[in-house]
């Protein structure tokens, strides 16, 4: 009787360990996609603000955060122009007469011009080149000894892609 019992119970217990243990199988709550870090121009719909576009072009020249107050005073002179290219031509021409810009020399730029090309894709139009825009910018730059990285600079941060994110 006390044999029974033990088997008894011990078929108890292990008929609940193995009811426990037999669980179907969750479905996931969430699934990741995979986002391209560096979307194409295509991917840029919305316009950035005059003080956005003052702000990121000063952090990409100078690796630096612009100041509130110089921000507001740039934001004045924007708002109180009409020609809007032409503002962002003057503010651009001021931000690389001043000493504080970061860019390669022109004999650093000739002598790695894929990665100095990739490298001013990424940080101002925050994407990757495409081979043909590597291409062409690698011929222009090879052919013109006058093109500078102050030009190249110049180009992409009064590019139309450039006003949108």
């Amino acid at each position: 009787m006390q044999v029974s019992k033990i088997i008894s119970s011990a078929a108890i217990v292990l008929f609940i360990a193995l009811s426990m243990s037999c669980k179907k199988k969750e479905e996931p709550l969430f699934i990741l996609n995979n986002v391209e870090l560096y979307p194409n121009s295509a991917a840029k719909t919305r316009v950035k603000s005059d003080e956005q576009w003052v702000s990121i072009l000063h952090t990409n020249l100078f690796q630096s955060a612009l100041s509130s107050n110089e921000l507001f005073q740039i934001g004045e002179c924007i708002a109180s122009i009409g020609d809007k290219e032409l503002v962002r031509e003057v503010i651009i021409s001021n931000f690389m007469n001043d000493d504080g810009v970061v860019m390669p020399t022109d004999e650093e730029m000739r002598a790695d011009l894929p990665t100095f090309i990739t490298n001013t894709y990424t940080r101002f139009l925050v994407r990757y080149p495409s081979v043909s825009e590597e291409t062409w910018y690698a011929n222009y730059i090879e052919t013109n000894p006058y093109i500078t990285p102050e030009l190249v600079y110049f180009s992409f941060a009064l590019s139309n892609e450039y006003l949108y994110y």
